[in-house]
């Protein structure tokens, strides 16, 4: 039973790391903009959580309705006042430019907040749990999961659904076609980015209520969505959720071997996949 509660909370886990990841895909699916800097913005959804919890007394997850619209607006602007100028064919600008954003996020959170970790309380919620026959499944993990699968749905759904989503996926398989149709590609990419930095919302609120977060914690999350990412397959929403629960469950196993294991182990099944199968095991289909 040691195993398979190992196996389930390793499940549990891949839903944070498939909404790290899910805003990481859909910059990539539609603009093929790599953006260093995502790791950096979860962590800032995350203090600006703590702002609001700290200086209004909300709950973690009702900052929310606050800390994701806000995430969304700098979201977009940022996206049509920077980042437009940098989408391209070639992705070395856009690297250097969110690589700055990076430096200059990191070091905004830590002159304010401090190296020091933090973390918020969601509460009853924190030690709540549901028991299946031998297996305690924690509330907070559980979720996270179910937050994942109705982010992912929802982002499916809009793609599938809507003018703007249909628009957004035209864009994806071909950027100057849609330019060409009279479709404004700028605003389309910062909807896109506007999207995406609604799901770095969730995923930082999450992670604040889920694990400690200090402003240097932005990177190994980065790293987390990254191989989220690529195991699932490139431009892949749903393939983000099985690359999250892959990797969530490669640690797991590796905790229950050995603690010290854990985060390697997601390192090295990750480093197998590539290898083995390098577009992903859910590759974005065209055509």
């Amino acid at each position: 039973m040691e195993w398979i509660n190992a196996i389930v909370q390793g499940v549990l886990l891949g839903g944070l790391y498939a909404l790290f990841a899910a805003g990481l895909s859909l910059m990539f699916g539609i603009m093929r903009f790599v953006n260093l800097a995502h790791g950096d913005f979860i962590v800032a959804g995350a203090f600006g959580a703590l702002l609001l919890v700290e200086g209004l007394g909300l709950h973690p997850f009702l900052t929310l309705v606050i800390v994701l619209p806000v995430m969304a607006v700098f979201g977009y602007i940022g996206q049509r006042l920077v980042l437009n100028r940098v989408v391209g064919r070639d992705i070395l600008p856009s690297i250097l430019v969110t690589f700055g954003f990076s430096v200059i996020l990191q070091n905004l959170m830590l002159e304010q907040f401090s190296a020091d970790s933090r973390r918020l309380s969601a509460g009853a919620l924190d030690t709540a749990s549901f028991g299946i026959g031998a297996l305690s499944i924690g509330a907070v993990p559980l979720l996270m999961f179910s937050a994942a699968v109705g982010v992912l749905g929802g982002l499916n759904w809009f793609f599938g659904h809507t003018n703007t989503g249909r628009l957004l996926r035209a864009t994806s398989d071909d950027g100057e076609i849609i330019g060409l149709m009279g479709a404004d590609r700028r605003h389309l990419f910062a909807i896109a980015t506007a999207l995406a930095s609604a799901v770095v919302a969730i995923a930082g609120v999450l992670m604040a209520v889920k694990t400690n977060f200090d402003p240097s914690a932005g990177p190994i999350r980065l790293l987390f969505a990254f191989e989220a990412v690529i195991i699932g397959g490139l431009g892949s929403l749903w393939g983000t959720l099985a690359g999250g629960i892959i990797l969530g469950v490669a640690q797991g196993i590796g905790a229950q071997v050995d603690p010290g294991l854990q985060i390697l182990a997601g390192h090295i099944v990750f480093l197998i996949i590539l290898v083995v199968r390098p577009q992903g095991l859910f590759p974005k289909q065209r055509g």
